[in-house]
């Protein structure tokens, strides 16, 4: 089974970047590309039940009515879905891809895209969906639903697409992270890119060791590479060190350890993936 960029895109304000960012991607690793557009069954409005004090002839023609809209509302989603992803098709096409997929489905997102896992080798989704409040800091919740679920590479993306120039990844000398480092290295995607390490943590031996193996790791590959060791608590710290460097996509490891680990496994996470302007690679 052949691997892809999967990209999943409703009517949010974000749809457009998860094409552009897909397209950027498919072409970097050389991998097909497939559009996801689901048509979440389980968000379609309550009924209110108006046939308690009805007839029953009145009551049946209700239920048959209220079936029937159902039915349109449904014919509705899956020809609005169809148009959505002809137009990421399309979208993907002048951003230079040779050929694209697309494909609907019935269902929930996360059930859904873990059912595809296995056909997947990045996913691109937007930092919100459709159903959320654009104008909030509030963060899609399938997002972070999926980001538990999938075992698979994920990029999140802001509303626009920028071709990233400089990546930090966040690193603690762990072994989750050393995969990251490693995979980072090797990845067509960040070919000719600078990438910055960081540690949040004290300048101690054992984490000036752990970064001179990044850097050579990395630098061994080809690619420029910078570091750097912090003190500070972990969010605030990356942060900072982004907006100094003017970093324009950070990679983190979805699980990894010590801080590092309680930063993505507690309630820090949405507060990271909330407050980030930039893309945000989480590796598995």
């Amino acid at each position: 089974m052949t691997e892809q960029v999967m990209a999943a895109i409703d009517g949010s304000q974000f749809s457009e970047a998860v094409c552009d960012s897909a397209a950027w991607a498919s072409q970097a690793l050389g991998v097909p590309l497939t559009f996801l557009h689901v048509n979440d069954n389980h968000t379609a409005p309550e009924e209110q039940d108006l046939s308690g004090n009805l007839s029953l002839g009145a009551r049946e023609h209700l239920m048959e009515e209220l079936s029937r809209l159902d039915e349109e509302r449904a014919r509705v989603a899956q020809e609005q879905g169809r148009l959505m992803l002809q137009a990421a098709k399309e979208r993907a096409l002048e951003d230079g891809v040779a050929e694209a997929a697309t494909r609907q489905r019935n269902g929930t997102l996360v059930e859904t895209l873990e059912e595809l896992q296995n056909e997947i080798r990045l996913l691109v989704l937007g930092k919100r969906g459709e159903g959320v409040d654009q104008a909030s800091e509030h963060l899609g919740s399938n997002l972070e639903r999926v980001i538990r679920t999938l075992h698979r590479p994920i990029l999140m993306v802001p509303p626009a697409f920028q071709r990233p120039e400089k990546v930090m990844i966040a690193f603690d000398g762990s072994r989750t992270t050393r995969k990251g480092v490693e995979m980072l290295a090797r990845s067509p995607l960040f070919e000719g890119v600078t990438v910055h390490v960081v540690i949040v943590g004290a300048d101690l031996a054992d984490n000036r060791s752990h970064l001179d193996w990044a850097l050579e790791t990395l630098r061994g590959a080809g690619h420029q590479a910078e570091g750097a060791i912090r003190p500070g608590e972990v969010e605030g710290t990356l942060h900072t060190y982004q907006e100094e460097q003017a970093i324009d996509m950070l990679v983190m490891g979805a699980y990894g350890h010590s801080r590092i680990r309680h930063l993505l496994v507690g309630s820090t996470t949405t507060d990271m993936l909330r407050r980030t302007r930039i893309p945000l690679l989480l590796l598995r």
